[in-house]
């Protein structure tokens, strides 16, 4: 038989079967890995079935099938007797949901079988079956065992007591593991040393991407590779391992990930003895939540020193998502985004809520096809039913695929995911670390973050999330230059298309304040020259009117006299909507030193401006009214000249009266107007927030504190949370429109979103 996974016409050849069928993308997983189960584990086609009929299907559920069945031999399958192993598939772009494995693991009980593998291909994990009633913990293991073993029962008993979760810690680790062999072989810096795994994590990536038989990037493979090219490499080819990295730099080339002229800067003998220990792993079948996760944790071990501001822990990070609550459909930015925490977050806090909503219209999709009326069919109308049902849920699983131009994922990966960073290392990091999470990273620039760049201006954004360097200042000498334009022509046209009128003018911000000190783009700039204060105001700037933010901030922005203007100036532009002190400890384990506070405000609505605006001028021209009379007799004296000036001393007298009459004046405007546009500011204090001075997991009080928030924000309408509402219509059980909702829930336009 041809194992090479056939597809022609839009249908793939079933083996199993010996016939063709529709292409979909869960039928392409299937036989992806029925080819696996053949080449990799050498089991035939004779012992395994696909789309087995379980007998204890649920009412409401359809016909329960399972998706692969092996037995341990041919003669057990045509017998009937128990199977060895049964395999669920989903399509490669859907998160496997908690129920998808007690589904399985349910089929894979009535079926009597000792394994259980649940896999999207990105993600394949193992169980073993507990021949009891269905537990409520799963028990992972290493692997399913080969055909060559699974008759002999005591390697399959040992391979069942070789339970594990392919934790984020072991990955983790091993990852440093790799990282001391460079530190050690080569001796790079901690950060240089990163570098270079990066550039064998993305040569390892792209590799596994590119074989569909799952072939991981072992040092076998690479030797086996490496021979090929030294038969045929000219001397003045480059080494094996730098073409695999050239080639890797041309897969990635759109996301600026590599320098065009960066190359592998350790030693070949380096190189292998990192590949030998990441073959224990493929990155292309491991779930984005343990690449993503390990490889965090793995950045804050490499950095928590010298460059732990970079790292904003993560119980702050959930908390303060949580807190400004994110919808599908708003635009999300950090000006200042280090490893991209924030970013990540918000992005997966968003995904998850859009597979929720296309997990609950599966449901509905359910309830209308498998009613009591398809209990009575025959076998056959069942069938007929089922593939109406598994055609809409094919088409439905498209809005969870990032490659489908239409779907609801990829406009929030591609549309409403952006951050900066001035670290060239840490912009890049933060891309790789997205990639890892599972995308949203092509929003992600090298740049400062008080200046402009693609999507990042003025007036753009729902939501901002940041942790700005603290403690550091602007020189009043730094000027903006040529060098800060951005020069790649190609993308400004597309930024043009993209953006409009907006993106043109947002470029004057730099062209035409050449020669410019930078601190006079900003209010603040002539306030004070701190980086903490003018990313106060830039994020104002970026928002949107009503637009939100969350910004970690050192507690002295609230409470220094020096700093009482900044406040007066962000109570002119927002209201604060809640201020959480938290333990100084949460920020010792990456390296800071200052009490740190979390602020959130809400930028005023354009009725709001209007309000405060008036509000301040009445309560100017009221208070002046009221101390004119004692403050132009002093004016009046000041201002005679000659003969009729007044001696200096006198002088002296008077003015200091009039700045204590300014300062009255000034204090009772503000008192005015606080009391006129008068709103309640939550302050909360937590003593534990989940993390110890030495990293360690703790108590974690925010999270009590984010739901009480958000029940209050809610009850008090802190914010209008505009909901993208999306319906859909199914039409002749084989077309299903997306049907998106106005914010009066008014049906626009349907739309077909699957190709």
């Amino acid at each position: 038989m041809e194992n090479t996974l056939q597809i022609k016409d839009n249908k793939i050849f079933a083996p199993l079967l010996d016939k063709w069928l529709v292409l979909k993308p869960e039928e392409k997983v299937r036989q992806q890995y029925i080819q696996r189960l053949i080449e990799n584990y050498g089991f035939s086609p004779d012992q395994m079935a696909q789309e087995v009929k379980v007998s204890n299907s649920q009412r409401g559920q359809g016909r329960a099938m399972a998706d692969i069945v092996i037995w341990k031999s041919k003669e057990d399958k045509n017998e009937g007797n128990h199977a060895a192993i049964v395999v669920e598939c989903k399509a490669e772009h859907l998160t496997i949901r908690e129920e998808d494995y007690f589904q399985g693991y349910n089929y894979a009980s009535w079926a009597g079988a000792d394994f259980f593998v649940t896999t999207n291909l990105k993600e394949t994990r193992i169980f073993r079956v507990i021949k009891v009633k269905i537990p409520k913990r799963l028990d992972e293991v290493v692997d399913i065992p080969t055909a060559s073993i699974i008759n002999n029962a005591k390697k399959v008993d040992a391979l069942l007591k070789q339970t594990k979760a392919f934790t984020r810690d072991e990955f983790s680790k091993l990852l440093f593991k790799c990282h001391n062999i460079i530190r050690n072989n080569d001796k790079l810096s901690p950060e240089a040393a990163f570098d270079e795994i990066s550039k064998i994590l993305f040569i390892k990536i792209r590799y596994e991407r590119e074989n569909s038989n799952a072939q991981v990037f072992s040092l076998e493979e690479f030797k086996k590779g490496k021979a090929y090219d030294d038969k045929y490499r000219a001397s003045t080819d480059l080494p094996f391992y730098q073409k695999l990295f050239e080639n890797t730099k041309k897969e990635f080339k759109d996301d600026d990930l590599f320098d065009p002229n960066e190359s592998i800067r350790i030693r070949e003998n380096s190189f292998e003895a990192i590949v030998k220990e990441l073959e224990t792993y493929n990155l292309s079948t491991t779930s984005d939540d343990v690449k993503g996760i390990a490889f965090e944790q793995f950045l804050g071990r490499t950095f928590r020193g010298e460059l732990g501001q970079f790292f904003t822990p993560r119980t702050i990070v959930d908390f303060m998502v949580d807190v400004l609550d994110p919808q599908e459909g708003e635009i999300v930015c950090d000006p200042c985004c280090g490893s991209g925490g924030f970013l990540i977050k918000a992005f997966e806090y968003v995904r998850a809520k859009i597979e929720e909503d296309i997990h609950q219209e599966k449901e509905k999709i359910k309830e209308k096809y498998y009613t009591a009326e398809y209990e009575k069919l025959s076998e056959k109308k069942k069938e007929e039913v089922d593939e109406v049902v598994n055609d809409l849920f094919a088409k439905l699983n498209q809005e969870l695929d990032i490659n489908n131009p239409k779907s609801r994922l990829r406009v929030l990966s591609y549309e409403c995911i952006f951050g900066t960073d001035a670290n060239p290392r840490m912009s890049r990091t933060a891309k790789m670390n997205m990639i890892m999470h599972g995308d949203g990273h092509g929003g992600v620039h090298h740049n400062d973050g008080l200046l402009n760049v693609n999507g990042i201006f003025d007036n753009r954004f729902d939501v901002i999330l940041t942790n700005p360097p603290f403690g550091a200042r602007v020189e009043k000498s730094l000027k903006i230059t040529e060098a800060d334009k951005y020069k790649d022509a190609d993308r400004i046209v597309k930024y043009k298309k993209r953006y409009g009128k907006e993106y043109e003018n947002a470029l004057k911000q730099i062209s035409d304040n050449i020669g410019k000190p930078l601190l006079s783009l900003y209010k603040t700039g002539s306030m004070s020259t701190l980086t903490e204060v003018l990313f106060i105001e830039r994020c104002l700037n970026l928002l949107k009117p009503g637009g939100r933010i969350g910004i970690v901030l050192p507690e002295g922005v609230l409470n220094n006299s020096n700093l009482q203007k900044i406040r007066d100036f962000v109570e002119s532009k927002a209201k604060i909507v809640l201020i959480t002190s938290i333990p100084q400890d949460v920020f010792i384990a990456s390296g800071a030193t200052v009490k740190p506070s979390l602020l959130f405000f809400k930028k005023f609505t354009e009725e709001e401006a209007k309000t405060y605006k008036k509000v301040a001028l009445k309560a100017k021209k009221d208070i002046e009214a009221k101390y004119q009379p004692q403050i132009a007799p002093i004016k009046s004296k000041l201002a005679l000249r000659g003969k009729e000036a007044l001696p200096a001393d006198e002088k002296k007298e008077l003015r200091t009266e009039l700045k204590v009459l300014q300062q009255t004046v000034e204090t009772e405007i503000k008192a005015q107007i606080k009391e006129q546009f008068n709103y309640e500011i939550p302050i909360a204090e937590v003593e534990k927030a989940g993390i110890s001075t030495t990293g360690a997991k703790i108590d974690n009080e925010l999270e009590p504190l984010a739901k009480e928030f958000t029940a209050y924000r809610v009850s008090n309408e802190l914010w209008e949370n505009i909901i993208n509402k999306v319906e859909y219509q199914i039409v002749d059980d084989s077309t299903i429109y997306r049907i998106p909702l106005s914010e009066n829930n008014k049906a626009q336009e349907p739309e077909i979103f699957y190709n």
